[in-house]
């Protein structure tokens, strides 16, 4: 079943205030999948501001985790969530330029950018503010607006029987996260996992993706995660977001990129690098079994961890997922 957007209905206005899902008592955790048999190949590369060769950087971590493109449909994934020139909120503009770039040059037969941001307001103009459409040249011919974009039903995504996705999601060979690195008020941290939220039509499930909130901010981010197994993440870490994220926190200068295809092991990677426990992160926790978590089962290439580690801010109610020093 297809719907055009002139057909859209909220089909879950669903206000916050029934309360997040996510906030409700948990019970004791499990212990801790391995995860699928062998490892997952993370690189970590060094750029140290934006204004570094970031095409080459890319490059050097998507060939050391042997990613093949050549003739696939791909669709890049940043983070364009609201803008505020006091912050980084956003996948900065040239990282989203160079993957552009990069994808191209590596064979993809064709390359799209989507997002759907979280906050009911106009995409074109917020990607403007981002500077988005100054950095990518003819910007709109390849960018699709993922919250009022065409949509399709799909079985089974999750607890759910039946979701709607936008067509230009359900038709791309891979989904390239390209994610900030950052702290979150409500989930720890949000990396190229987490940011699969962009992926969920706002016209349908409304603002701030509502039904994602019902559903509870680590389900959701686990059924995104098992339904779209078709990714790969580079997280943008050359300036980060610490605190309050992620909207309200501040920069934080850390000098790096974090690739790989399996997204449990990079953003696990990424936790290790801000100074968080992976493991004490709820939607690792219940996601482990899709990728790897464990350190030893991360095939860490590039950069060593502790060469870029840098302790990010916390808000007090994630403080017990730090990080213990002898492990950092």
């Amino acid at each position: 079943m297809t719907l055009k957007r002139r057909d859209f209905i909220p089909l879950a206005a669903i206000g916050v205030a029934s309360g997040y899902a996510s906030l409700r008592p948990k019970p004791a955790p499990e212990p801790l999948s391995d995860g699928p048999p062998g490892q997952s190949p993370v690189a970590i590369i060094r750029a140290g501001s934006y204004s570094d060769d970031l095409e080459s950087r890319m490059l050097d971590g998507i060939r050391e985790c042997r990613l093949d493109v050549r003739g696939k449909n791909v669709l890049l994934k940043p983070n364009l969530v609201e803008y505020d020139a006091a912050t980084v909120v956003n996948t900065d503009a040239r990282i989203v330029a160079a993957a552009y770039e990069v994808f191209r040059k590596l064979g993809a037969a064709k390359v799209t950018i989507g997002e759907g941001p979280g906050h009911r307001r106009d995409t074109l103009d917020l990607a403007s503010d981002a500077k988005y459409r100054a950095s990518i040249e003819r910007f709109e011919d390849h960018f699709v607006d993922l919250n009022r974009d065409d949509v399709s039903l799909v079985k089974n995504f999750g607890q759910e029987a039946e979701f709607y996705f936008s067509n230009t999601v359900l038709a791309a060979d891979l989904i390239v996260s390209l994610a900030k690195m950052k702290t979150h008020h409500w989930a720890g941290v949000t990396l190229s996992m987490k940011n699969l939220f962009g992926l969920v039509p706002g016209s349908v499930y409304g603002w701030p993706k509502n039904k994602l909130h019902y559903i509870g901010i680590p389900e959701s981010v686990v059924a995104l995660n098992r339904f779209f197994r078709n990714t790969f993440g580079i997280v943008d870490g050359v300036v980060g977001m610490e605190g309050d994220g992620p909207i309200q926190g501040t920069p934080k200068q850390l000098g790096a990129l974090v690739l790989g295809r399996d997204l449990m092991a990079v953003d696990a990677t990424c936790c290790r690098i801000m100074g968080v426990d992976p493991e004490k992160v709820e939607f690792l926790r219940q996601a482990a079994d899709l990728g790897h978590v464990k350190r030893e089962r991360i095939d860490q290439r590039g950069e060593s961890i502790a060469s870029v580690h840098s302790d990010f801010r916390l808000v007090p109610a994630f403080s017990g997922l730090r990080l213990a020093k002898e492990e950092s």
